[in-house]
């Protein structure tokens, strides 16, 4: 039976308050309904994107009270910070992965920069500190910019792809560019054991697009706040634990079963949690 990893992003960019013990009961219980993966970017108490690390710890804190869900940690976001800020996360141990963006893009109103050198920093503090990468892509070029990097670079394999849709002035949350993105990520990486990769949607109002990557073969699917809070269309819920649950229901209606957070680490080579 194909297992698929759940990750949740569990909290919405817009948001101006971090409860960092209400962000964790909402993780738990995502957890407890089929997540295996969290999420998180840094922020500060009024949700700004910040280098400092002691409200995230505090959150990942009580997190672990609860549950043993997969931590990742984002090294990008829409803001005026360095890249020796962003990595920050690298150097955490209670950090098991990170995100990771190879290219600029513009999402919605704002220019999202990330230049090349910015880029290979990143990667390489990812390397060196043993994080494992989730690479976030939203354009065919960064999938080719990934190919130049693993030339550079030794990355752990499988390679995680986060296939990113549903941001205005990127690609669009429909099957034809899923598809494109699918036949430009083999097309680059012909060894289908080097890569997996996972279906992100902002903007998403239904689970139309979810399942129809499932059908075409994602290996994981990222839900949350971050993304959309919608159920349905016109039903929006006030906690992530709803979104999970919706989803885990459509990955065991396809036969399948949602991961759980040791099986991530196992498919990912993440080493085994210190408990």
């Amino acid at each position: 039976m194909k297992k698929i990893m759940v990750s949740v992003a569990p909290v919405a960019a817009t948001d101006i308050l971090i409860n960092p013990r209400a962000i964790a009961r909402d993780v738990i219980e995502c957890y407890k309904n089929g997540a295996s993966m969290v999420h998180l970017h840094v922020r500060d108490l009024n949700g700004k994107l910040t280098p400092d690390l002691s409200l995230l710890e505090e959150t990942v804190d009580y997190i672990r009270e609860g549950c043993d869900i997969v931590v990742e940690i984002s090294t990008g976001g829409v803001s005026n910070l360095t890249i020796e800020e962003r990595v920050q996360p690298c150097y955490a141990p209670y950090v098991e992965a990170t995100s990771l963006n190879v290219g600029s893009v513009n999402l919605g109103e704002a220019v999202y920069q990330n230049p090349i050198a910015d880029v290979r920093y990143c990667v390489q503090q990812i390397i060196e500190n043993n994080k494992i990468p989730e690479i976030e892509v939203f354009e065919l070029g960064m999938i080719n910019t990934v190919r130049e990097l693993a030339e550079q670079f030794d990355f752990v394999k499988p390679i995680l792809f986060a296939l990113v849709f549903g941001h205005g002035g990127e690609m669009p949350a429909t099957v034809p560019a899923l598809k494109h993105m699918i036949d430009a990520l083999y097309e680059n990486f012909p060894n289908k054991g080097d890569v997996l990769w996972g279906y992100t949607q902002a903007h998403r109002q239904d689970f139309e697009m979810v399942k129809v990557a499932l059908d075409m073969g994602a290996s994981s699917v990222r839900i949350g706040f971050e993304d959309s809070d919608y159920l349905a269309p016109g039903v929006r819920v006030d906690n992530n634990a709803t979104l999970i649950a919706e989803v885990s229901d459509i990955i065991r209606s396809k036969g399948m079963e949602p991961m759980t957070p040791d099986e991530v680490r196992k498919m990912l080579r993440i080493p085994p949690l210190r408990r």
